[in-house]
């Protein structure tokens, strides 16, 4: 059976959640889950669960990159360097895996620190019975006309706005 391309987009919380709830779904029917993070530097509430889960693994950038608009120029080509890294890393992995899923993949490819065309030639060249999952906000055309699946989380309000900090467990 041919594995299908989710997309989870959008300005809403809820795109890395239902990412790791299909994940946790595939490894309780013994599939093999691969789900890598980028601008994430492993340390979110979810990833300590999805380690203790037979048949996933995790992979992250363990150098923390922060946020991309307070990078300047040196610490962006240090951080393209490292999440290419890790997405060759990830591409290798997936001719084993039954699910990979790439967390903010479409950011990494909106900021210019992974070539889209990598992530498209990817997505085009994907082992046939791979099911495959990428999140990010505001996926290019080209990625949408590759999604079997297009999942659109929109935010209506969230408390961000009014000042209040993301909570462990419940944000991250």
């Amino acid at each position: 059976m041919a594995g299908l391309i989710h997309i989870y987009c959008g300005d809403g919380k809820g795109k890395t959640t239902a990412a790791v709830g299909l994940a946790v779904r595939a490894a309780g029917a013994g599939k093999r889950v691969v789900f890598a993070q980028f601008f994430k530097d492993g340390s979110s509430s979810e990833i300590n669960v999805l380690r203790s889960l037979p048949n996933v693994e995790v992979c992250v950038c363990t150098k923390r990159h922060g946020f991309f608009r307070n990078m300047g120029p040196e610490e962006r080509e240090r951080a393209a360097e490292d999440y290419s890294a890790l997405f060759r890393l990830v591409r290798e992995k997936a001719a084993d895996a039954d699910l990979v899923v790439l967390d903010e993949l479409i950011s990494l490819c909106n900021h210019s620190l992974l070539p889209e065309k990598e992530a498209l030639e990817f997505m085009d060249g994907k082992p046939t019975a791979l099911e495959l999952v990428v999140t990010g906000r505001d996926p290019s055309d080209a990625m949408r006309e590759r999604a079997d699946y297009i999942t659109e989380m929109k935010k209506l309000r969230h408390p961000f706005d009014r000042g209040v900090a993301a909570r462990r467990g419940i944000e991250f």
